[in-house]
């Protein structure tokens, strides 16, 4: 069974920092695009950084400068950096990954979130 196995969340005050990591498991389908999202109590998911497949990168206004997203496409991995965080930061964090199951056919899978949390 392919599924998406992040790691990383926990406890941090302000200003520290976390990193966290998705790796496909049950599956050698490589990952084509990515991108991290999150999830506050009461507030709706969003985007936070995503990866194409040809590295390029982009990011909500809200962690410009702070959040790094970057893959290691050996260890069909995509991880997010993040320094400098705030308590505004805190959230359940999901992978989301387009994967290549096919020569020309991709599938989305989500993680299955990691919890975030930013002390002031």
């Amino acid at each position: 069974q392919v599924q998406l196995v992040e790691s990383g969340g926990g406890l941090v005050k302000a200003g520290g920092s976390l990193r966290l990591s998705c790796t496909v498991s049950g599956s050698t389908f490589s990952i084509n695009r990515a991108g991290w999202y999150r999830q506050a109590p009461g507030e709706e998911r969003e985007l936070v950084a995503h990866i194409r497949s040809d590295g390029s990168t982009n990011y909500a206004d809200s962690v410009k400068g702070r959040f790094t997203i970057s893959r290691d496409n050996a260890k069909n991995t995509v991880s997010l950096q993040m320094n400098s965080l705030k308590p505004e930061d805190t959230a359940v964090y999901y992978c989301n990954a387009e994967l290549r199951v096919s020569f020309s056919g991709t599938r989305n899978y989500w993680g299955q979130g990691t919890q975030v949390t930013v002390s002031s």
